[in-house]
């Protein structure tokens, strides 16, 4: 039996990178305090970018292997499933009896993450089943930070959004699993999406962190709600790809 730093390859050392930001946020949001509520969803999206940055140098380094993908499974549980899910419940709960309904959600959030990612470690079907975490993940900080910055405008959370995240959560972990929702191996406009999106994400997280004036604040939140809606018709996109993959085998 090999030692795990013999086992280990540099991209696996990129994805622990990933694994110990996601740790981090977890902590944030274990602390609950509005700061950081937004530094948590912050460090998710520069995981978004290691994530990206460890299949690059995989696919470019030759050295995909068994134990990087189970371990970027296991990194992408975390980060991208089960934190997400815990800063998203402390961001919003409101402190009374309808915060099992977002416990709720976060549950069915985080387990759509897991469920999918154990389905594709033993799928051998080409391409994506199910919306992929990053994907989800990168939904809820859009979410957040449209709020964030909305109170930074309007001085608190916009109240409605606390009842309808349990029901985005509980969505989101469905589009995880659904066979409905299908996307090729190298669909372009998955890296469009994260090219733009990935480093605009953590550059405004920043900008929150300055306490932004009032116009600074509408826009970026402006901005934030329009990647979630991108977001969300991205995953619609992904139905129509599926039809369209079982029309082409008929």
């Amino acid at each position: 039996m090999s030692s795990i730093p013999k086992l280990l390859k540099l991209k696996d050392y990129i994805t622990l990178i990933g694994t110990s930001l996601g740790i981090i946020a977890l902590v944030c949001a274990c602390i609950g305090s509005y700061e950081l509520l937004s530094l948590g969803f912050f460090l998710i999206t520069i995981s978004l970018g290691t994530d990206m940055i460890d299949g690059y140098i995989a696919r470019k380094t030759q050295t995909v292997n068994e134990i990087g993908k189970e371990l970027d499974s296991l990194s992408d549980s975390l980060t991208f499933g089960i934190t997400p899910a815990v800063l998203t419940f402390q961001s919003f709960k409101t402190g009374n009896l309808f915060d099992l309904f977002i416990i709720i959600g976060a549950i069915c959030f985080a387990f759509g993450a897991i469920l999918r990612l154990a389905r594709f470690n033993i799928s051998e079907t080409p391409g994506y089943t199910g919306v992929p975490t990053p994907i989800s993940a990168l939904l809820m900080i859009s979410f957040f930070y449209a709020n964030y910055f909305y109170s930074f405008a309007f001085g608190e959370f916009l109240e409605i959004s606390s009842y309808i995240v349990p029901i985005i959560m509980v969505l989101v972990g469905w589009f995880n699993i659904t066979t409905y929702i299908h996307y090729a191996e190298k669909d372009k406009a998955t890296y469009i999406m994260f090219i733009i999106l990935a480093p605009l994400c953590p550059i405004l997280g920043i900008v929150g962190i300055s306490s932004p004036n009032l116009l600074t604040s509408i826009i970026v939140s402006i901005f934030f709600l329009g990647s979630f809606f991108l977001i969300l018709l991205f995953i619609i996109r992904g139905f129509f790809l599926y039809f369209k993959m079982k029309q082409k085998l008929k």
